[in-house]
């Protein structure tokens, strides 16, 4: 694993995506690719016609219908290539020496797999209702993507805000903690304002999980504040993060308590599109 992969598209969220993905991949201290994949059912490549010649359709209007098939391909490419390289650019004018491009033909789901095993860190954007729907296929399968590809995964949600704090969502598990030492121990996060929140009925419970976490996370973070909430997780997560303005969320994608079932449950989807602020999902 040894780059930060960017999905880039058409829409609105393109530019915090390569801000985002250009801070990560300067915290990591690794390379950056840029991604564009022109969905198959969006951007068909050649279409069967051959059907409608038994309803005595004339041969050179077939000839028609193949070449506006072709040219719509041949604008979708090169529309491709135009974002890729407006992204490019962008990347560049930050300060990445030499940021990659490519362009995939497929569903988005497949394009990653084809290149997990290079992938440090994935930066997607989450499309809003108010969005455009250019190229919203990435959106719509935000949540497949972030179930089906096995590395972290940082989700963009409006424009690109450096981040100097974030709300790690802890409930006690080993896989919590073990994201805790993920964070702990990756330059990305490194020298930020942590805050450890736990959601539970016992505070007294809580409190002793958190500061064993805060021992963790305190050789990493520039400074620790941690806090317990009795409420739902959801709401408890959404009302901390407007109070103390967090920069980031930082959840793991597994555990085995509420969050487990808010992450991987019919929520999902509630969880990301309700956040204001980034998300950081570790595997």
């Amino acid at each position: 694993m040894s780059e930060v992969l960017a999905c880039i598209d058409g829409s609105t969220t393109a530019s915090a995506v390569c801000d985002y993905a250009v801070w990560a991949s300067q915290r990591l201290q690794t390379s950056l690719t840029l991604l564009h994949v022109l969905d198959k059912t969006q951007y068909p490549q050649r279409s069967d016609l051959s059907g409608i010649i038994g309803l005595g359709t004339r041969e050179h209007l077939l000839e028609e219908l193949a070449s506006v098939d072709q040219q719509h391909s041949k604008r979708a490419l090169e529309q491709s290539h135009l974002i890729l390289e407006t992204a490019q650019a962008r990347a560049i004018q930050a300060g990445i020496s030499a940021p990659l491009m490519r362009q995939r033909h497929g569903s988005l789901v497949e394009s990653l797999a084809a290149f997990e095993e290079s992938i440090r860190l994935l930066v997607i954007g989450r499309h809003s209702a108010t969005n455009d729907n250019v190229s919203e296929h990435v959106g719509s399968q935000l949540e497949n993507v972030i179930r089906t590809v096995q590395r972290p995964a940082l989700i963009t949600c409006g424009d690109f805000l450096a981040p100097q704090s974030y709300l790690f969502a802890y409930d006690g598990s080993f896989t919590a903690r073990k994201a805790l030492q993920m964070v702990a121990s990756s330059p990305l996060l490194q020298g930020l304002h942590c805050h450890l929140l736990m959601v539970g009925s016992d505070r007294t419970a809580c409190d002793a999980l958190l500061n064993e976490a805060a021992q963790v996370i305190n050789t990493s973070a520039g400074e620790v504040t941690i806090a317990w909430r009795e409420a739902d997780v959801e709401p408890s997560i959404r009302t901390y993060q407007l109070q103390h303005k967090v920069d980031l969320l930082v959840m793991g994608a597994y555990g085995h308590s509420r969050i487990r079932q808010l992450l991987l449950g019919s929520t999902t989807s509630q969880l990301i599109a309700s956040s204001i602020c980034p998300l950081l999902i570790l595997r």
